[in-house]
């Protein structure tokens, strides 16, 4: 029989109340869901817009990696980083998100190997060639660093390895793990997302045709309604309106619509050149480009941006063929620096441009913003330290290439040629006639806060070349020239993104993660000192705690007397 109060009941009771309260933890936790993040940058902490997007998945996505195997310890990093990003994902999808991870070379054969790689590239996930060197070996190794993302039988290939070509291998992997989870993310929205945007190409002012932007419409054809808009009418019924290399002057009826479709709400995405240029003249010694006559100038001015009649030369600039004479009866045809071509490679602090890839522009101008109360203006691209701009009537000859560019001549840095304007736009029809036949019983003076305006002045950048041999059009951002592939389609699709993204997906490319590289002089100075210190210390510390802990039993147990 237990006493009420006796120590056995105490103690029973005791447990009792830890077991209740540890039960009644478990149910607290699990209706009440949460996770901490102790990194100084948040780097596992998934966005909010991200959290909400897998919270409302209502089947089960399937992600298979391809980042298994032997890796050295860049991609080692990049694929703990992977799957750290993927199990926060099946955490906050309520285990809707399933991942595996594969190793392309684990096949049992050579031709079982050679099928699966080849099926993976041609899911668009395209393979990096690693060199390394262990025991003193040089070891070459094939890795795709990307991941097949499947959804209700349809499935997308999703690149994982990127960053900025410039950066050092360490800093690419970096740009690599912030860009994970926006990669991850808006993959899976691709293909979970039931209700598909509208993008209206403007036609109808000699904009870029169908051929030239063959690139460019293919992939917005995979994320959105594609049609083409005639401004002579009102702009209707599209999300965003991508605006071409225009080279034929707009109408005032024109200008009234488009104004009034960014008075609305619309997001207009602008490229144009301002000076007429390309290289079919460029081959006469004295081929000079002038300004087009597009009548937008003064629109652009009234939204707070200008682009200006000049023209840029770079330091920083692709390369074209140029036949610098003749040996024997064969030409001799040699890639020169056309300073005309300029990349771009600054950019400002936005999520469109983080960890974006060079720019490849193409007869570019300046852009200045003017003010504009109400009207929020971000620069996007900068040309290099070493530019400058030319006033036109400018010379665009290839004749020019025989002619050293000196650093005292390329005396201007980072020239902005693209800004992003977002924010309340007054009207460029307020308290002024509006065109002859024009109903303005609807007529905006001025814009809610959805509108935004991207002004690039290059048409060019939204513009794929075309293989002169079969007629088919190459990727934008590849120059046929030199081999080189820039980001030109990345910063268009980001930036039409971020315009049409309402659920803030695009938020993710703004996460940061810092490396915290060891100083590699300190470590040679002060290698055996911290040797010392982390192997001997704590033994030396371990024996002192074990005798002076024998010293107070055998003091305290010793010095016992009992009478």
């Amino acid at each position: 029989m237990v006493k009420l109060d006796s120590r056995k009941l105490e103690d029973i009771l005791k447990l009792l109340i830890g077991l209740v309260f540890i039960v009644w933890l478990n149910v607290l936790s699990s209706a009440h869901f949460t996770r901490l993040d102790l990194t100084e940058e948040k780097r596992y902490t998934i966005k909010e817009a991200t959290k909400d997007m897998l919270s409302g998945l209502d089947d089960k996505v399937y992600i298979d990696v391809y980042l298994e195997g032997e890796l050295n310890s860049s991609f080692e990093r990049l694929q703990r980083s992977v799957r750290e990003t993927l199990e926060e994902f099946r955490v906050y999808s309520d285990n809707k998100v399933q991942f595996t991870f594969y190793d392309p070379a684990a096949a049992l054969n050579e031709k079982a190997r050679n099928e699966f790689m080849q099926g993976i590239m041609a899911r668009g996930i395209q393979p990096t060639n690693v060199i390394d060197e262990r025991d003193g070996n040089r070891i070459e190794k094939l890795i795709f660093p990307g991941a097949l993302v499947s959804y209700g039988g349809v499935e997308k290939g999703v690149m994982l390895l990127g960053g900025n070509k410039a950066g050092t291998a360490e800093e690419k992997i970096n740009q690599s793990i912030e860009g994970i989870e926006y990669a991850l993310a808006s993959a899976i929205y691709e293909l979970t997302s039931l209700e598909r945007k509208s993008v209206g190409i403007a036609v109808g002012h000699g904009e870029l045709d169908q051929l030239q932007m063959a690139s460019l419409n293919n992939e917005l054809a995979s994320n959105y309604n594609v049609t083409s808009v005639d401004l002579s009418g009102a702009v209707e019924s599209v999300d965003a309106l991508v605006m071409a290399k225009p080279t034929q002057s707009f109408d005032e009826v024109e200008k009234y619509h488009l104004d009034q479709y960014l008075m609305n709400g619309g997001k207009v995405l602008l490229f144009m050149d301002k000076l007429q240029a390309n290289m079919d003249s460029a081959s006469k010694e004295s081929n000079y480009a002038f300004p087009y006559s597009l009548n937008l100038d003064d629109q652009l001015f009234k939204y707070g941006v200008r682009i200006n009649n000049d023209m840029i030369q770079d330091n920083s600039a692709s390369s074209y063929p140029v036949n610098v004479g003749n040996l024997g009866d064969q030409p001799q045809i040699k890639l020169i620096k056309w300073s005309f071509y300029p990349i771009l490679n600054r950019f400002g602090d936005h999520v469109i441009t983080r960890n974006l890839d060079a720019v490849l522009g193409k007869f570019v101008s300046t852009v200045d913003t003017v003010k504009a109360d109400g009207v929020k203006k971000t620069p996007l691209l900068f040309t290099s330290d070493y530019s400058r701009a030319l006033t036109a009537p400018v010379n665009v000859s290839l004749q020019d290439l025989r002619k050293n560019l000196t650093p005292e001549m390329l005396n201007q840095s980072q020239l902005p040629v693209a800004y992003l304007l977002e924010g309340r736009f007054t009207s460029l029809y307020k308290n002024r006639f509006k065109p002859e036949g024009i109903n303005d019983q609807l007529f905006v003076d001025t814009s809610n806060e959805k509108a935004k305006l991207l002004v690039v002045s290059d048409g060019d950048l939204a513009r794929n070349d075309v293989n002169p041999k079969t007629g088919n059009p190459q990727p934008l951002g590849f120059d046929p020239f030199t081999g080189a592939s820039y980001a030109n389609q990345d910063f268009i699709i980001n930036a039409l993104n971020y315009m049409l993204n309402d659920q803030g997906l695009i938020t993710a490319r703004s996460k940061e993660v810092k490396i915290r590289p060891l100083d590699k002089v300190k470590i040679k100075e002060e290698r055996a000192y911290w040797q010392v210190l982390n192997l001997i210390v704590p033994i030396v510390l371990l024996i002192a705690f074990g005798l002076i802990k024998w010293y107070l039993r055998k003091r305290k147990y010793t010095g016992f007397k009992t009478e």
